[in-house]
Protein backbone atom coordinates (compact mmCIF):
# COMPACT_ATOMS: atom_id res chain seq x y z
CA UNK A 1 0.00 0.00 0.00
CA UNK A 2 1.30 3.81 -0.80
CA UNK A 3 2.05 6.07 1.52
CA UNK A 4 -0.56 8.64 2.49
CA UNK A 5 0.45 11.73 1.39
CA UNK A 6 1.08 14.91 3.20
CA UNK A 7 0.08 18.60 1.35
CA UNK A 8 2.33 20.98 2.65
CA UNK A 9 0.05 24.55 1.59
CA UNK A 10 3.01 25.97 1.47
CA UNK A 11 7.05 25.49 1.96
CA UNK A 12 7.99 27.17 4.92
CA UNK A 13 9.04 24.95 7.78
CA UNK A 14 11.92 22.97 7.32
CA UNK A 15 11.84 21.78 11.02
CA UNK A 16 8.23 20.32 9.50
CA UNK A 17 9.44 18.77 6.42
CA UNK A 18 12.34 17.17 8.16
CA UNK A 19 9.91 15.81 11.26
CA UNK A 20 7.61 14.62 8.93
CA UNK A 21 9.94 11.66 8.85
CA UNK A 22 9.25 8.92 6.13
CA UNK A 23 6.45 7.42 7.22
CA UNK A 24 4.26 9.80 4.95
CA UNK A 25 5.04 11.46 1.32
CA UNK A 26 5.06 15.01 1.60
CA UNK A 27 4.01 17.51 -0.98
CA UNK A 28 4.57 20.89 -0.94
CA UNK A 29 1.39 22.46 -2.64
CA UNK A 30 2.51 24.21 -6.10
CA UNK A 31 1.86 27.81 -6.94
CA UNK A 32 -0.92 27.00 -9.49
CA UNK A 33 -2.74 25.67 -6.76
CA UNK A 34 -4.69 21.73 -6.57
CA UNK A 35 -5.62 22.47 -10.63
CA UNK A 36 -1.26 21.05 -10.91
CA UNK A 37 -2.37 18.15 -9.44
CA UNK A 38 -3.39 14.68 -11.25
CA UNK A 39 -6.16 12.73 -9.58
CA UNK A 40 -4.42 10.44 -8.27
CA UNK A 41 -2.07 12.38 -6.33
CA UNK A 42 -5.45 14.39 -4.64
CA UNK A 43 -6.88 10.62 -4.18
CA UNK A 44 -3.95 10.24 -1.89
CA UNK A 45 -3.46 13.16 0.27
CA UNK A 46 -5.17 12.27 3.25
CA UNK A 47 -3.16 14.99 5.19
CA UNK A 48 -2.31 18.86 5.49
CA UNK A 49 0.24 20.85 6.93
CA UNK A 50 -1.58 24.37 7.14
CA UNK A 51 0.12 27.53 7.14
CA UNK A 52 -1.50 30.22 7.68
CA UNK A 53 -4.76 28.59 6.73
CA UNK A 54 -7.12 26.37 4.82
CA UNK A 55 -10.80 27.11 4.11
CA UNK A 56 -13.76 24.91 3.39
CA UNK A 57 -13.37 25.27 -0.73
CA UNK A 58 -9.55 23.90 -0.24
CA UNK A 59 -11.34 21.08 1.58
CA UNK A 60 -13.55 20.06 -0.89
CA UNK A 61 -10.63 19.53 -3.34
CA UNK A 62 -9.20 16.84 -1.53
CA UNK A 63 -11.92 13.81 -1.29
CA UNK A 64 -10.28 11.57 1.08
CA UNK A 65 -8.75 14.62 3.50
CA UNK A 66 -8.71 13.33 7.36
CA UNK A 67 -6.42 15.63 8.74
CA UNK A 68 -5.45 18.95 8.99
CA UNK A 69 -2.71 20.25 11.56
CA UNK A 70 -1.65 23.75 12.23
CA UNK A 71 1.90 24.74 13.41
CA UNK A 72 0.96 26.95 15.83
CA UNK A 73 -1.74 28.12 18.55
CA UNK A 74 -3.89 29.75 16.54
CA UNK A 75 -6.05 28.49 14.04
CA UNK A 76 -8.29 31.40 13.13
CA UNK A 77 -7.40 30.62 9.42
CA UNK A 78 -9.00 27.32 9.63
CA UNK A 79 -12.74 26.95 8.30
CA UNK A 80 -13.13 24.22 11.51
CA UNK A 81 -16.59 24.21 11.28
CA UNK A 82 -16.70 22.54 7.51
CA UNK A 83 -13.86 20.62 8.82
CA UNK A 84 -15.92 19.00 11.18
CA UNK A 85 -18.93 18.51 9.12
CA UNK A 86 -16.91 16.57 7.02
CA UNK A 87 -15.32 14.40 9.52
CA UNK A 88 -11.56 15.84 9.13
CA UNK A 89 -9.71 16.30 12.34
CA UNK A 90 -7.87 19.77 13.14
CA UNK A 91 -4.84 19.63 15.33
CA UNK A 92 -2.47 22.71 17.01
CA UNK A 93 0.38 22.93 18.63
CA UNK A 94 -0.62 24.74 21.86
CA UNK A 95 1.75 25.52 25.23
CA UNK A 96 5.27 24.82 23.48
CA UNK A 97 5.26 28.35 22.50
CA UNK A 98 4.07 29.89 25.63
CA UNK A 99 7.55 30.70 26.87
CA UNK A 100 9.11 32.23 23.70
CA UNK A 101 6.00 34.06 22.87
CA UNK A 102 5.63 35.34 26.32
CA UNK A 103 9.41 36.10 26.58
CA UNK A 104 9.18 37.92 23.56
CA UNK A 105 6.38 40.25 25.01
CA UNK A 106 8.39 41.36 28.16
CA UNK A 107 11.18 41.81 25.62
CA UNK A 108 8.45 44.17 23.19
CA UNK A 109 7.47 45.56 26.13
CA UNK A 110 10.65 46.90 27.69
CA UNK A 111 11.84 48.14 24.19
CA UNK A 112 8.62 50.60 23.62
CA UNK A 113 9.46 52.03 27.22
CA UNK A 114 12.65 52.35 26.91
CA UNK A 115 13.56 52.72 23.22
CA UNK A 116 16.65 50.60 23.69
CA UNK A 117 16.37 49.91 19.38
CA UNK A 118 16.48 53.75 19.15
CA UNK A 119 19.65 53.79 21.65
CA UNK A 120 21.58 50.94 20.33
CA UNK A 121 20.98 52.76 16.97
CA UNK A 122 22.96 55.87 18.34
CA UNK A 123 25.58 53.54 19.15
CA UNK A 124 26.15 52.09 15.85
CA UNK A 125 25.40 55.20 14.06
CA UNK A 126 28.59 56.67 16.01
CA UNK A 127 26.27 59.41 17.13
CA UNK A 128 27.30 58.80 20.90
CA UNK A 129 30.95 59.63 20.48
CA UNK A 130 30.23 62.09 18.09
CA UNK A 131 26.74 64.09 19.47
CA UNK A 132 27.20 62.88 23.64
CA UNK A 133 24.79 60.26 25.54
CA UNK A 134 21.15 59.31 23.94
CA UNK A 135 18.39 61.76 25.42
CA UNK A 136 16.32 60.04 28.04
CA UNK A 137 13.19 57.73 27.50
CA UNK A 138 9.79 59.09 28.77
CA UNK A 139 9.07 56.26 29.97
CA UNK A 140 9.91 53.57 32.57
CA UNK A 141 8.03 50.15 33.24
CA UNK A 142 8.37 50.14 37.18
CA UNK A 143 5.34 51.47 38.85
CA UNK A 144 2.96 50.80 35.82
CA UNK A 145 -0.22 49.59 35.70
CA UNK A 146 -0.59 46.59 33.56
CA UNK A 147 -4.10 44.87 31.97
CA UNK A 148 -3.51 41.86 29.96
CA UNK A 149 -6.45 41.73 27.58
CA UNK A 150 -6.64 37.93 27.32
CA UNK A 151 -5.54 35.47 29.80
CA UNK A 152 -5.24 31.86 28.97
CA UNK A 153 -2.01 30.28 28.44
CA UNK A 154 0.54 32.59 26.82
CA UNK A 155 -0.99 35.05 29.05
CA UNK A 156 -0.41 34.19 31.93
CA UNK A 157 2.47 33.30 31.32
CA UNK A 158 2.93 36.90 30.87
CA UNK A 159 1.90 38.01 34.01
CA UNK A 160 4.00 35.48 36.23
CA UNK A 161 6.79 37.11 34.08
CA UNK A 162 5.94 40.86 34.79
CA UNK A 163 5.21 40.29 38.61
CA UNK A 164 9.34 40.82 39.09
CA UNK A 165 8.84 43.76 37.72
CA UNK A 166 6.75 45.83 40.56
CA UNK A 167 3.74 46.50 38.56
CA UNK A 168 0.34 46.33 39.17
CA UNK A 169 -1.50 43.26 37.13
CA UNK A 170 -5.23 43.49 35.95
CA UNK A 171 -7.02 41.83 33.14
CA UNK A 172 -9.90 41.56 31.12
CA UNK A 173 -11.56 38.22 29.40
CA UNK A 174 -15.15 36.99 28.60
CA UNK A 175 -15.14 35.64 32.24
CA UNK A 176 -13.38 36.06 35.84
CA UNK A 177 -10.74 33.25 36.42
CA UNK A 178 -10.84 31.15 39.12
CA UNK A 179 -7.96 30.65 41.13
CA UNK A 180 -6.12 34.42 39.64
CA UNK A 181 -5.65 37.03 42.21
CA UNK A 182 -5.31 39.68 39.33
CA UNK A 183 -7.45 42.74 39.52
CA UNK A 184 -10.57 41.40 36.47
CA UNK A 185 -12.57 44.11 34.98
CA UNK A 186 -15.44 42.98 33.02
CA UNK A 187 -14.67 44.92 29.98
CA UNK A 188 -12.19 46.41 28.09
CA UNK A 189 -13.22 49.25 28.40
CA UNK A 190 -13.59 49.55 31.91
CA UNK A 191 -9.45 47.69 32.00
CA UNK A 192 -8.49 50.26 30.00
CA UNK A 193 -9.74 53.47 31.99
CA UNK A 194 -7.71 51.51 35.04
CA UNK A 195 -4.65 50.99 33.47
CA UNK A 196 -1.77 52.98 31.66
CA UNK A 197 -0.44 49.37 29.53
CA UNK A 198 -2.47 47.09 27.80
CA UNK A 199 -0.95 44.12 26.60
CA UNK A 200 -3.23 42.32 23.80
CA UNK A 201 -3.15 38.61 23.18
CA UNK A 202 -6.62 37.54 22.59
CA UNK A 203 -7.53 35.35 19.21
CA UNK A 204 -9.01 36.22 16.04
CA UNK A 205 -12.64 36.05 16.82
CA UNK A 206 -15.61 38.05 15.52
CA UNK A 207 -15.62 39.52 19.16
CA UNK A 208 -12.24 40.85 19.36
CA UNK A 209 -12.29 42.82 15.60
CA UNK A 210 -10.82 46.51 16.32
CA UNK A 211 -11.49 46.48 19.51
CA UNK A 212 -8.92 47.85 20.54
CA UNK A 213 -9.89 51.48 19.09
CA UNK A 214 -9.89 55.21 19.95
CA UNK A 215 -12.08 54.88 22.82
CA UNK A 216 -9.49 51.99 24.57
CA UNK A 217 -6.14 54.18 23.41
CA UNK A 218 -7.86 57.54 25.22
CA UNK A 219 -8.51 55.51 28.43
CA UNK A 220 -4.94 54.61 28.07
CA UNK A 221 -3.47 58.19 27.85
CA UNK A 222 -0.82 60.00 26.78
CA UNK A 223 1.49 58.24 28.78
CA UNK A 224 -0.05 55.11 27.60
CA UNK A 225 1.71 51.64 25.89
CA UNK A 226 -0.43 49.02 23.59
CA UNK A 227 1.59 45.74 22.98
CA UNK A 228 -0.33 43.37 21.00
CA UNK A 229 1.42 39.74 20.43
CA UNK A 230 -2.03 38.35 19.33
CA UNK A 231 -3.22 39.25 16.16
CA UNK A 232 -3.48 42.22 14.23
CA UNK A 233 -7.32 41.76 13.73
CA UNK A 234 -7.89 42.99 17.45
CA UNK A 235 -6.18 46.55 16.91
CA UNK A 236 -7.98 49.58 14.79
CA UNK A 237 -4.60 50.60 12.87
CA UNK A 238 -6.53 53.79 11.92
CA UNK A 239 -7.16 54.93 15.66
CA UNK A 240 -3.62 53.98 16.55
CA UNK A 241 -1.91 56.04 14.11
CA UNK A 242 -4.26 59.07 15.20
CA UNK A 243 -4.28 58.37 18.12
CA UNK A 244 -0.19 58.44 17.89
CA UNK A 245 -0.02 61.61 15.90
CA UNK A 246 -2.43 63.18 18.24
CA UNK A 247 -0.09 62.76 21.41
CA UNK A 248 -3.04 60.94 23.17
CA UNK A 249 -1.23 57.78 23.34
CA UNK A 250 2.22 57.17 24.51
CA UNK A 251 3.42 54.56 22.44
CA UNK A 252 3.01 50.96 21.27
CA UNK A 253 5.13 47.47 20.71
CA UNK A 254 3.73 45.46 17.87
CA UNK A 255 4.56 41.86 16.86
CA UNK A 256 1.36 41.75 14.76
CA UNK A 257 -0.39 43.40 12.34
CA UNK A 258 -3.78 43.69 9.91
CA UNK A 259 -2.41 43.27 6.72
CA UNK A 260 0.31 41.03 7.33
CA UNK A 261 3.21 41.32 5.94
CA UNK A 262 2.09 44.63 4.90
CA UNK A 263 2.49 47.35 7.48
CA UNK A 264 1.22 51.40 7.48
CA UNK A 265 4.13 53.38 5.98
CA UNK A 266 2.61 56.09 9.05
CA UNK A 267 3.37 53.69 12.11
CA UNK A 268 6.50 53.10 10.86
CA UNK A 269 8.13 57.27 11.17
CA UNK A 270 6.86 57.27 15.21
CA UNK A 271 9.99 57.19 17.18
CA UNK A 272 8.01 55.56 20.38
CA UNK A 273 6.52 53.02 18.54
CA UNK A 274 8.52 49.61 18.34
CA UNK A 275 7.68 46.70 15.31
CA UNK A 276 8.12 43.68 14.99
CA UNK A 277 7.69 40.88 12.34
CA UNK A 278 5.50 38.42 14.05
CA UNK A 279 8.32 36.69 15.27
CA UNK A 280 7.17 36.30 19.08
CA UNK A 281 7.29 32.34 18.42
CA UNK A 282 10.14 32.16 15.82
CA UNK A 283 13.25 30.42 17.73
CA UNK A 284 14.91 27.56 16.02
CA UNK A 285 13.83 25.84 19.51
CA UNK A 286 10.53 26.85 19.87
CA UNK A 287 10.07 26.14 15.95
CA UNK A 288 11.25 22.90 15.84
CA UNK A 289 9.21 22.12 19.23
CA UNK A 290 5.89 23.46 17.22
CA UNK A 291 7.21 21.24 14.17
CA UNK A 292 7.76 18.02 16.48
CA UNK A 293 3.84 18.29 17.62
CA UNK A 294 2.79 19.04 14.28
CA UNK A 295 4.84 15.26 13.40
CA UNK A 296 3.24 13.95 16.27
CA UNK A 297 -0.39 14.95 15.73
CA UNK A 298 -0.25 13.44 12.24
CA UNK A 299 1.88 10.54 12.85
CA UNK A 300 -0.02 9.80 15.72
CA UNK A 301 -3.47 10.04 13.49
CA UNK A 302 -2.66 7.71 10.87
CA UNK A 303 -0.98 4.81 13.33
CA UNK A 304 -4.00 4.58 15.52
CA UNK A 305 -6.16 7.59 15.00
CA UNK A 306 -5.11 9.58 18.09
CA UNK A 307 -3.95 13.09 17.48
CA UNK A 308 -1.81 14.46 20.50
CA UNK A 309 -3.46 17.95 20.28
CA UNK A 310 -7.16 18.02 18.33
CA UNK A 311 -9.24 21.54 18.52
CA UNK A 312 -12.55 21.44 20.05
CA UNK A 313 -14.21 22.39 17.25
CA UNK A 314 -13.19 19.00 15.76
CA UNK A 315 -12.96 16.38 18.47
CA UNK A 316 -12.36 12.81 17.89
CA UNK A 317 -14.21 10.02 17.94
CA UNK A 318 -13.50 7.66 21.35
CA UNK A 319 -12.20 4.34 20.29
CA UNK A 320 -14.24 1.38 19.45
Amino acid sequence: MSKPIVLLSQNLNKFVQTLLGDDVEQLVLPEAGFSALDTDTIDRIRGVVAFGGFSGVEMDCLPNLEIIACPGVGYDGIDTAHAAERGIVVTHTPNVLNDEVADTTIGLLLNTVRQFYAAEKWVREGRWAKEGGYALSPFALTGRKVGLYGLGRIGMEIAQRLEPFKVEIAYHTRSKKDGVDYAYYPSLAELAEAVDTLICIVPKTPQTHKTIDQTVMKALGPEGILINVGRGWTVNEDDLIAALEAGTLGGAGLDVFYDEPHVPEKLMVFENVSLLPHVASASVPTRTAMAQLVADNISGWFAEGRPVTPVPETPVPPKA
